[in-house]
């Protein structure tokens, strides 16, 4: 069999970016953002593009953990109060409704969680908590093998999805509570 080699050198390069990413993620900070789920009255996300995207995943699994959950910009959402967490995600941190968002949020005496690639960011200003994800790097294998934003989203993706792994051990739940929230038809 002839692998593609451009498609297998993507997939390495993608995994041990990601590993060196989040390897830098801060313990602490994971510890006080875990501290702030369960102080807040109500979730919110927000991300815009492919970062919202990986919002909307997020969201759908703290509404599997059993969290009044948002999504900031959709049709149903409640309006944030104090007291309630918002989540934003903006690669550059500079995303003129990611930063609105964040601000009104703060101003509101919201929580703010930001998640940025970009240190001192627009966002970064009005969080409580900001999680710098620095995926920028010029190498030419990133520009072939993960292009644009790709290492960003990806690595924010697991982040999350290793949060919602200790909240989900911090509530004393299983994965079969967190099934019987599952939105299913089925029978």
């Amino acid at each position: 069999m002839i692998e593609n080699q451009i498609f297998t050198k993507s997939i390495r390069y993608i995994q041990r970016k990601i590993k060196d990413i989040l390897d830098k993620v801060s313990q602490e900070n994971i510890d006080k953002v875990k501290d702030l789920f369960f102080n807040s009255k109500r979730i919110f996300v927000y991300g815009a593009g492919r970062s919202g995207l990986v919002a909307k995943a997020f969201a759908i699994r703290l509404v599997h953990l059993g969290f009044q959950t948002f999504v900031i910009g959709e049709t149903i959402t409640a309006p944030v109060q104090k007291g309630d967490l918002a989540v934003i995600i903006s690669g550059s941190g500079e995303t003129i409704p990611a930063v609105m968002t964040a601000e009104i949020a703060h101003n509101l005496e919201a929580y703010v969680i930001s998640i940025t690639a970009k240190k001192n960011s627009e966002i970064a200003k009005f969080a409580d908590i900001t999680f710098y994800i620095s995926s920028g790097c010029d190498e030419e294998e990133r520009k072939r093998y993960a292009p644009l934003g790709t290492l960003f989203e990806a690595s924010v993706w697991i982040l999350l999805d290793g949060l919602i792994a200790y909240l989900l051990d911090s509530k004393k739940e299983t994965e079969e509570v967190m099934r019987s929230r599952h939105a299913t038809l089925e029978q």
